[in-house]
């Protein structure tokens, strides 16, 4: 399974939870609305920790950037070298 969640697209879906999971907690949101958000912020919750999306492998999507540096040289292509997400060096 490659990641395919970016950190700015993690630090989103964390967040996301985080403000479900209060409105949940206040009891805002009641009743079956609250039984599908509370199911959404889980699945937003699971796949920020784990940088790993299902709909983005079907849908074809990847936030994730590349250092440049993977054996193939491609830069939208997920690391293949190790390094996860930093800044291609300029030359």
């Amino acid at each position: 399974m490659q990641k395919n969640v970016g950190t700015a697209d993690r630090i989103v879906r964390i967040v996301l939870a985080a403000l479900i999971a209060a409105l949940l907690a206040t009891k805002v949101v009641t009743g079956t609305i609250a039984v599908i958000l509370a199911i959404a912020a889980v699945i937003l919750l699971f796949t920020g920790f784990i940088g790993w999306c299902g709909l983005y492998t079907v849908f074809g999507i990847n936030t994730k950037t590349c250092c440049g540096n993977s054996p193939e040289g491609k830069e939208d292509s997920c690391c293949c070298c190790g390094h996860e997400e930093e800044p291609k060096e300029m030359k």
